[in-house]
């Protein structure tokens, strides 16, 4: 039987730990995917590719790959992934579920800039939680950001609800 995704873990996890650091996990300048890294194995993700950096999704004994903690990374690596922790993109932000993962692109030059979780869906549009700029149950639209810049291109990730 396949472990099943548990999004309201996940969730549960990003509305405690949105404003502080968690003492268990490395605590980075730009924090934004370590957050979510954490969320998503907080839902059960497996974790698989140590030592090799490079590679799958992990974090052990200070330690980390690329993918556990750079948004670029983990944006491939959930894109690419065929077994245990995958997304799959989507076009809409409407298609996005509690746990769900959003990537940003402030500039539009194809690199990935921020990544956050889904936490609550109103009247159909995705609230998310972050951090580097902490913030909880904000609009994923980003315009209030000092980051945001009319070319900022979205990317959304629907996270697969089996890690088969």
């Amino acid at each position: 039987m396949a472990k099943m995704y548990d999004r309201q873990a996940a969730v549960q996890y990003a509305n405690y730990w949105w404003n502080r650091r968690n003492p268990a996990f490395p605590n980075f300048d730009v924090d934004c995917t370590n957050y979510i890294s954490q969320c998503l194995l907080a839902g059960g993700a497996p974790m698989r590719g140590a030592p090799n950096r490079e590679k799958g999704w992990w974090i052990q004994q200070g330690n980390w790959s690329f993918s556990w903690s750079v948004a670029h990374s983990l944006r491939w690596y959930l894109e690419g992934s065929t077994t245990g922790l995958k997304g799959r993109r989507v076009q809409y932000a409407e298609e996005l579920e509690l746990g769900d993962v959003i990537f940003y692109d402030f500039q539009g030059n194809g690199r990935i800039d921020h990544s956050v979780i889904v936490t609550s869906i109103q009247n159909g549009v995705p609230y998310v939680n972050a951090h580097t700029s902490d913030s909880i149950h904000r609009p994923y639209l980003y315009e209030d950001s000092t980051a945001y810049t009319p070319s900022m291109t979205y990317f959304f990730y629907h996270i697969d609800d089996s890690f088969a």
